[in-house]
């Protein structure tokens, strides 16, 4: 109460009100600017600010999992302009009216629910508290314009457990990754191991392909100066003895073993080979000589 009751003007500042009493009893709200009153007779006895005001208020309460927590909760409430009569007279003290119901709500509210859902409802449990107070302020001429949960701290000992939790998840996480990229590394050089045996093997089909059209055309060249298969053959596999005899002799830095080889043995592998050859034809055309004579023995 302001006791200025010898000066008949006073002033109220901006987004604030002033209560003015006459003889003690409720006369007028005055606002913003330059007032007067009559001396010895009204007083102002209080002043109220219109401006949004902040309450923060510390609530420990538990989960239902049993989890104490602390949570901190950001009020944010004005008084109304048409009933700054309401909210001078009829509340002592707001703020511990306001921290009252706040306690009770989250107090309420909280139980019902895990620690991992508070965090992830912490928007429902601020409705939650704007909608009681909202009820219950109103009658007191006060507006509640926002509350928040601006803080949530679980037992120091639970975080600790949570933070284990998470990262065991990552861990795990980062594992499956691992296992997939080393997955896709297998199948792709698999797959690339596959491509490189059916190339090889296609490139050595088409070697072995080129050098039989070498050899026949080889065959049919040497047949054209009168040397007949058999001989070609031999004189062809000889050739290739000695060129690849050749061949080795010119990489110095081979580790190939030669066994003794002389000119006699190619001869003489030359013989053997033209023998079997000889042995083969004979062979045959008794087979031919064979099949005509039973032959003719079942028309007979």
């Amino acid at each position: 109460m302001e006791f200025t009751l010898a000066w008949p003007f006073f002033t109220v500042k901006q987004q604030s009100a002033a209560v003015l009493e006459r003889f003690g009893r409720f006369h007028s709200i005055r606002n913003s600017g330059l007032q007067f009153k009559i001396p010895f007779v009204d007083q102002v006895s209080g002043r109220v600010s219109l401006k949004i005001q902040q309450l923060d208020v510390l609530v420990e309460t538990k989960t239902k999992d049993d989890v104490f927590v602390k949570m901190k909760v950001s009020v944010q409430f004005v008084i109304l302009r048409e009933q700054i009569y309401d909210a001078f007279y009829k509340l002592e003290n707001p703020h511990d009216q306001i921290t009252s119901y706040v306690f009770d709500t989250v107090r309420a509210e909280v139980p019902k629910m895990k620690l991992d859902d508070v965090f992830e409802r912490k928007d429902d449990i601020a409705n939650a508290i704007k909608r009681d107070l909202q009820v219950a302020m109103n009658h007191y001429g006060y507006d509640i314009v926002k509350a928040l949960v601006t803080d949530i701290d679980p037992d120091a000992a639970v975080k600790q457990a949570m933070n284990r939790i998470n990262a065991s998840e990552r861990e795990k996480v980062a594992a499956e990754y691992e296992g997939e990229a080393e997955r896709i590394r297998i199948v792709a050089k698999a797959k690339a191991e596959a491509e490189s045996k059916r190339l090889q093997g296609q490139g050595i089909a088409d070697q072995r392909r080129e050098i039989a059209r070498g050899l026949e055309e080889s065959v049919e060249v040497l047949n054209s100066v009168g040397i007949n298969s058999q001989e070609a053959s031999a004189l062809i596999v000889v050739t290739q003895h000695y060129d690849t005899l050749q061949s080795m002799g010119e990489n110095v830095n081979s580790n190939l073993i030669l066994l003794p080889n002389t000119p006699d043995n190619a001869s003489n592998l030359l013989t053997q080979m033209v023998t079997s050859f000889a042995a083969s034809a004979k062979i045959g055309e008794m087979n031919q000589a064979q099949k005509k004579v039973n032959g003719q023995k079942k028309l007979n």
